[in-house]
């Protein structure tokens, strides 16, 4: 998706810039862009399972915490 961002009569490169900046981040390119730079090797099974686990048992620790008092509710 092209972007075409063009200078106003008399508006100096400050402005310019900022505004090209923020367009550029409104439009998501810049996310997209830094998402593409960097690929990572999908985890294996086993290693999704247990971190699942992992998260579930947290999660009921927190909850169970929350209950009892130990930690505040927000």
């Amino acid at each position: 998706m092209p972007m075409e961002v063009r200078r106003r009569k008399n508006e100096n490169v400050g402005s310019f810039l900022y505004r090209f900046s923020k367009r550029i981040q409104q439009s998501g390119v810049l996310k997209e862009v830094r998402k593409r730079r960097v690929r990572s090797r999908p985890e294996n099974k086993r290693k999704r399972k247990l971190s699942a686990l992992y998260r579930m048992k947290k999660k009921d620790e927190m909850a169970k915490s929350k209950k009892y008092g130990r930690i505040q509710k927000k």
